[in-house]
Order: structure tokens, then sequence, then C-alpha cells
């Protein structure tokens, strides 16, 4: 790949199109463009740009394609496996300026945005009006964009599925700065080819997203969860898919060991009750009917005690901060982090009936290498987060390590039918575990759609499938 080093007079030209407060070039660029949220691969861009609108962009393309410079796509940086780095250097847009929500359809019951708009803004713009977007990604800051560009996953899925199945439209700039919208509000398209979701998890290769319109729901009424302990990891990881399959389908349901209650507690001051067992399912529930709910909380809470081998229940106070695991749970990924020197993630799939097998295996891996390897995951859908963390591990070692960990991991992964990512993607991290598992046959047809939207191959390349 043949790309343009950028020079003055390059930026000149970007300059006069987002203006002089808003371009960061060559040593004047924040170091914190060179690396996402895990920092596993660093690259400095030769400019930063901090769009305002779909039309700077367009601009930018169209420079950019004729120059031959990379274009890499920034939310909020809280990618975790290199895909908002530009390994190739060259330009660098940062949408956080693009923020703005510009429509609460109320009769068809969608939400229009700008990609820079975050996940709890969404959240706090639909909920006062008893409107419900489903998506529920642990990273309440990421950004739309970058949910959509990974089709981010989260605990709801089991119940509302990934990001996929709530975006109805899309307008993209391509590559050679052409404005284009795959979809609309209408509930059914059966028009032509499904370019829309194309886009939906290509992590920035395609088309860059300017504007996006999410499917809403009425908010369920009332929601409760529940804290399910075990004295017993396998019999915690055999309730999960029994309970899926012999009664109301769970809003979530998540899987956690006592050490991830160890490392909140010690590196985050969280703690909840009942933190002395082996292994946890938390579960949720949703209803419009609160005696109905109430009913399912009990039947559920009988199901575990008597049929699945559970010690105790505990139905969580959502008034009560200490008892509100949620958002301990939502703290486990900052504890890993912040118990080690460095971490790196498999964020691996798998079928249910295959994760006590996998996890256990985990464990082998983690005592035959000498490294700490702790884990959890959306047990209801089979996604799994597994860190392998530095702490003193020697530079040099621990890149030997990752490497032979992450080749075993993957290979019983695929053994077992799962696959490389479950919500997080590919970017540059996970590229060679994608090739393993798919085959150069399936990797051409991505790369015959990428030559289609991207004939120079300028837009995040070196990513998925580069």
């Amino acid at each position: 790949m043949n790309y343009k080093k950028m020079y003055q007079e390059d930026v000149k030209v970007l300059t006069s199109i987002v203006g002089e407060d808003f371009i960061e070039a060559f040593e004047d660029v924040n170091e914190m463009y060179s690396m996402d949220k895990l920092g596993t691969v660093k690259n400095m861009p030769e400019a930063v740009l901090h769009v305002e609108n779909k039309f700077q962009i367009q601009q930018i393309m169209k420079y950019a394609y004729q120059e031959n410079i990379p274009v890499t796509v920034r939310g909020a940086g809280t990618s975790l496996v290199g895909g908002s780095v530009a390994v190739m250097g060259g330009i660098m847009l940062d949408m956080s300026r693009m923020n703005k929500i510009k429509e609460l359809d109320q009769i068809n019951l969608t939400l229009t945005v700008e990609p820079g708009v975050k996940l709890f803004e969404i959240y706090q713009a639909v909920e006062p009006e008893g409107l419900f977007y489903a998506p529920d990604p642990g990273e309440k800051n990421a950004s739309i964009g970058g949910n959509i560009s990974t089709n981010a996953g989260g605990m709801r899925a089991i119940k509302y599925g990934t990001t996929r199945e709530w975006v109805r439209a899309l307008e993209v700039v391509t590559p050679k700065g052409e404005l284009l919208k795959f979809g609309s509000k209408v509930v059914k398209n059966s028009t032509g080819y499904g370019l829309k979701d194309l886009i939906i998890g290509s992590e920035g290769t395609l088309a860059i997203i300017v504007e996006a319109t999410l499917k809403l729901i009425p908010k369920p009424r009332f929601t409760k969860s529940m804290l399910v302990c075990f004295d017993n990891r396998e019999k915690a990881i055999n309730a999960a898919p029994r309970l899926i399959k012999d009664y109301v389908l769970p809003t979530a349901v998540e899987y956690f060991e006592k050490q991830a209650l160890d490392y909140n507690e010690a590196f985050l001051g969280t703690s909840v009750d009942g933190g002395n067992y082996q292994a946890y399912l938390l579960l949720s529930y949703d209803n419009n009917d609160d005696v109905a709910l109430d009913k399912d909380i009990a039947n559920v809470s009988k199901l575990v005690l008597e049929n699945y081998g559970a010690s105790e229940v505990m139905v969580v106070d959502p008034t009560s901060k200490r008892s509100n695991i949620w958002n301990v749970r939502g703290g486990f990924l900052t504890a890993i982090n912040a118990s080690t020197s460095f971490m790196d993630e498999c964020d691996v799939v798998l079928p249910r009936a295959r994760i006590s097998e996998f996890l256990a295996y985990v464990r082998e891996v983690s005592s035959e290498l000498s490294i700490r390897i702790p884990y959890f995951g959306h047990i209801g859908d089979g996604n799994l987060h597994i860190y392998l963390c530095k702490d003193d591990i020697p530079n040099e070692k621990w890149d030997r390590l990752v490497e032979e960990g992450f080749d075993k991991l993957y290979k019983k992964a695929f053994e077992f039918g799962g696959l490389v990512s479950g919500e997080h993607g590919i970017g540059i991290a996970k590229r060679a575990y994608m090739k393993q598992l798919l085959g150069e046959e399936q990797l051409e047809l991505m790369r015959g759609i990428k030559s289609v939207f991207d004939p120079k191959n300028i837009l995040n390349p070196m990513k998925v499938i580069s």
C-alpha cells in the first residue's frame, strides 16, 4: 500500500475545511490518539481533524481519496482491539463533536442521532419518554458510531439482540466522498441487498457513519434482578441454559466468580452482600405487569434452589447502592485492569453447551503458562471476556506468553464451535485468528466487498481483513 506521506500543504488544505482550531498535526497531535482503551496497538496519526458535520467529512474524504491518504475514524476511543488506531498514519477523524440527537420520532418509534452521541445520552433521551433502546454494552461512554461499527452486544443481547437489530437506517460517507443512505424508518425492507447490514460490524473499513436511525420500543415498566449464589462453578454454568429453556426468557444472564468480586472490592472499593460463594449468576427480568414479574422472580428462585443446585438467592434492591450488583458487574473490567500492570483480552463466543469445558481449559492454560487469567461473561449468549494479566512478567516473556495463550484459547474455542469475537470486533489485534477460523475463501469474499466500497484501501487500512 503506497500511501502518501502528509506534508504542510496537506495540513493547509484540511485546515481550510475544519478550521485552525479543530486540527492537530504532526508533533502537536495528542498522544491519546495513538491508542485505544486497551493500548495493545499504538501508532500516531499525522493529523487529527475534529469534524463537526458530514459535509466536512465529504470534503476530507474527497481530498484523501485524491491524494491517497489513509483515514481512520475514532469515536470515544473505547475500542479494545486497535480498531480506532491509525496504524498507517494519515488522517484521524475525531467524531466527538458530531454529538447531536437530531430527532425523536414518537410515531415511527425511532431516534436519529449523529455518531458521536454516547450510549448513556441515548438512554437519557428516550427513557423519560417511556421509550427503550435495548442494547446495553458495558461501556456507557462509548459512542453509538463505535457501537454500530463493532455490532456491540452487551448484557441484554439474550432477549433483545445486538446493536444490528436496533439500526433502521444509516447515512454514510464513502471513501470517495459520496453521501449515501442505507435503509429508512420503515419496519420491513426487502429492497435489494442489505447494504446497511454490511456497514454494521464492518469496523469503519467500508464507509464512515455520519447519521444513524435507531429503533425504539416502549420501555418495560418493571425490572427486577436477582443474584443467584452457587458453591460450585459447574452448577452455576449448567444452570444458565436450563433457566433459558425452562422458564420465561431473562433480559440478562451474567456469570462471574468470587475472584471478580474480590477485584472490585480491592481496587474499586465496591462490594455486595453474599460475596463469599464460588460462582454467581446475575439475572434480570422485565415485564409490564409487576404482579407477573414478582411471580416470575418467585418461580425462578424456586427453580434455582430446588432444581439447579443454588445455595442462595437474593433479589436485588435497586434503591440500595450496596446491593446494586449491576454497578459492581459494570466495574469488572476496570477492576481487573487496576489489578495488573498491563492486560490483553480474548472476547470469545461459544455455544452455551461448551462453556464449562472451555472455562476449565482456561484455568488449565493459566496454570500451564503461570499467568493470571481472570474471566467473566454474558453466559446467556455464550460471550466470555477472558483477560491475560501481565503483572510482573518481563516484556519479552509476556509477548511470548500472550501469543501462546491466545493460540491455545482460540484453537480450543474453534474446536468447540466458537468464534473469535462476540462483540468487540477484530480490529488489527485479532485478524490472524479470524483468518485461521474462516479460511481464505471467506476472506476473499470480504476483500471483494472492501474493494467495491474502497478501491484504494484508504479507509481504516490493516483492520479486519487487510
